[in-house]
């Protein structure tokens, strides 16, 4: 679907829809809704692993307008990412209005903005990993990061950062070839700049669990080679709203996030 100028696009992340009661779900999804909106972006944190399907059918169902999406650690929690990547494949390709970006590539969503999007990880390379005794719960309650030793976590981490890495570069590639501008929705910061958390960037110890070095690295390098074309990054993750200018022609907006009181973090008007 190719929109016309002047749409308007709602952002949302770090939702964490699980932990209100139905009543207050519903509410929610009714005050997105009343905004009228032309398509929503969500960058993850929607639910955890038994409620993220139930959760993104519910919503949609209400606001009925395209939701693009990631998804993020928590959606994996008390599961696995492969088990819970597949019931959303299955979830988006039975609906209507719901598209998991990395399944779906380069959305164009007027002739002058793509949108292009992956859940991405941590991958251990900001920060020192090796010194940090950071365990975030992600390592006891996502299957393919449970019960790994130290040094294998890390390159449990790696990989996941490689393979988000890759796919946005390839897909950045694709939509400047026919686009002006480029959206990225992610889950977890690109940039340790832009890793904001209680009002500051974090430290040595929490990076290495926050960032992905590797997506950063990857979109600048594109970005440098496109210096007259433009890059909004969009992530959450770390719950600390900022905005970094990494280069000239990218920019990168972390989203703030509370649990318990889910909200609209800003409406995007792509260039036509």
């Amino acid at each position: 679907m190719r929109y016309t100028a002047g749409v308007r696009i709602g952002w949302l992340t770090d939702l964490h829809l699980n932990f209100l009661a139905p009543w207050a779900q519903a509410a929610f999804y009714e005050q997105i809704r009343e905004e009228r909106l032309d398509a929503l972006l969500i960058s993850g944190d929607i639910g955890d692993a038994e409620s993220v399907v139930s959760i993104l059918s519910q919503f949609a169902a209400v606001v009925k307008v395209p939701v693009y999406f990631v998804l993020g650690n928590h959606d994996f929690y008390g599961g696995s990412m492969t088990g819970v990547r597949r019931e959303i494949e299955s979830l988006c390709a039975a609906s209507e209005w719901l598209r998991w970006l990395p399944a779906v590539g380069v959305v164009s969503l007027t002739a002058g903005t793509a949108l292009i999007g992956h859940d991405s990880w941590a991958d251990g390379r900001c920060g020192d990993f090796e010194r940090s005794d950071v365990f975030l719960n992600d390592y006891r309650l996502v299957e393919e990061v449970t019960g790994l030793l130290k040094y294998q976590r890390l390159a449990k981490l790696n990989e996941l950062g490689d393979e988000a890495a890759q796919y946005l570069e390839v897909q950045a590639r694709q939509a400047l070839a026919k686009h002006k501008n480029v959206i990225v929705l992610t889950h977890v910061p690109p940039f340790r700049e832009a890793c904001w958390h209680e009002g500051r960037i974090s430290d040595n110890d929490y990076l290495p669990h926050f960032a992905c070095r590797v997506v950063g690295e990857r979109l600048a390098a594109v970005m440098r080679e496109h210096p007259f074309q433009g890059m909004d990054v969009l992530c959450g993750h770390t719950h600390g709203a900022g905005r970094v200018q990494v280069l000239d022609n990218l920019s990168v907006t972390t989203g703030g996030a509370e649990y318990g009181f889910p909200k609209l973090q800003s409406v995007i008007q792509p260039t036509g």
